[in-house]
């Protein structure tokens, strides 16, 4: 639980980061999001995106649902989850994570309005849900192997 707090506090300090996926032609495809975590009623890290289901996002997560969240910032602080992926379509779900975008503080809090007019509801925003099978964390220390870096699992 503790590498789970503490990726969640750096992932929503650096907020932006590069997430990766694998089409069907074997190649992987990086783009730039802003996920936002949470530990779930059950006690379980989840993520969440809300984005556009691009068609190389669909045909991407339809050929392999997992994908890489790698966060850096300049003092080498790096967080890095691997998860597995998929869409959420239900609207309730919807609603809550565009309400816990909106009430998070800047820099990490966002008003997905001003991007998707329709709300949470309409056709245009999608939602991922994240959830990581491996958290990573390294900073100038581990990369330079001076101390190892937490693990999990």
């Amino acid at each position: 639980m503790v590498v789970q707090k503490e990726f969640i506090e750096r992932a929503h300090r650096i907020v932006w980061c590069t997430v990766a996926t694998v089409g069907p032609d074997n190649r992987p495809r990086s783009r730039i999001l802003h996920p936002i975590w949470e530990i779930d009623k059950a006690g379980e890290l989840a993520g969440w995106i809300v984005t556009r289901a691009t068609p190389v996002k669909v045909r991407h997560l339809a050929y392999s649902n997992y994908l890489s969240c790698s966060y850096w910032e300049p003092g080498h602080e790096v967080a890095i989850a691997d998860c597995e992926a998929g869409w959420i379509d239900d609207v309730a779900t919807r609603q809550r994570i565009w309400e816990l975008y909106a009430a998070a503080p800047a820099p990490l809090g966002y008003d997905f309005w001003s991007v998707f007019p329709d709300g949470p509801a309409g056709e245009s925003p999608s939602l991922l849900r994240l959830t990581p099978y491996r958290l990573r964390l390294f900073d100038v220390e581990t990369l330079t192997g001076r101390k190892r870096p937490p693990a999990w699992p």
